[in-house]
């Protein structure tokens, strides 16, 4: 389900359901603040094996009610065709998977960037709490495979989906973009959004360290504005997941 960046040309834009809209900016804080209220009732007043799934079911559900129930511009100007997925006019699969398959690549490609200084500022964090130095993992690849696909479908993608895609786009429309930072076009929604989505994981699990996703919120927010989509913030998304799993349970950490 993963997919690049905007739709090209060949896309069709047709109008279903244009009605009015509030104000951009008292929208998003309209939307993020009942979402946020939602999930963290979710999380703390739901049994634990409910929680991902339904906070993922939340995410989408939202971004359809405020996004993909629209007409069609409203879905390319998020960034949340899909390539194209999520669109009346019918795309070629040979399309579908290119478009993909960009999205993967500016993820792995980010990846090799943040990979080696991100494991040595995680080890100084960590250090004083990891129970053994060296790092041991055992995971088959049946288990990684559906951690993987967890990670990507429903985690990553939702909120992706919501932050990237909704929430940033709709404070790009109330503060307009007007810094250039490597190639990308961001501006003050880009660190608002950043700032919400941390306040929203802070929201489900009472722990300031859960507001230091905010950096690689960063990351996720840039790839948007650089690339047109979310395909490739929901890919690099989750393999951060992974990545930090990884480490955690390698190190014994968590």
């Amino acid at each position: 389900m993963g997919s690049s960046a905007s739709v090209g040309s060949e896309d069709k834009i047709v109008a279903r359901h244009p009605i009015d809209r509030p104000q951009p900016l008292s929208e998003a804080l309209w939307a993020s603040s009942d979402v946020t209220i939602l999930v963290a009732f979710i999380a703390r007043g739901l049994p634990g094996g409910w929680h991902t799934t339904l906070v993922g079911f939340v995410f989408l559900a939202s971004t359809w009610a405020l996004v993909w129930s629209g007409d069609d511009n409203r879905v390319l100007r998020a960034g949340l065709a899909l390539g194209g997925l999520v669109l009346p006019a019918q795309q070629p699969l040979k399309l579908l998977l290119g478009k993909a398959a960009v999205a993967l690549g500016w993820a792995l490609g980010l990846t090799a960037i943040v990979a080696v200084p991100f494991f040595f500022g995680w080890r100084y964090w960590w250090a004083p709490s990891a129970p053994r130095l060296a790092f041991s993992l055992s995971v088959r690849p049946v288990e990684l495979a559906n951690e993987a696909a967890g990670q990507l479908f429903v985690i990553a993608l939702p909120e992706e989906a919501f932050y990237r895609g909704y929430l940033q786009s709709r404070l790009d429309d109330a503060w307009p973009p007007r810094w250039r930072v490597f190639g990308a076009l961001v501006g003050p929604g880009w660190l608002g959004a950043c700032a919400i989505f941390a306040l929203g994981h802070l929201a489900t699990v009472h722990a300031p360290t859960r507001l230091a996703v905010f950096f690689p919120a960063l990351l996720f927010g840039w790839l948007r504005a650089r690339t047109g989509g979310i395909g490739a913030s929901t890919c690099f998304h989750a393999i951060c997941n992974l990545y930090s799993e990884a480490l955690g349970r390698g190190y014994g950490v968590y």
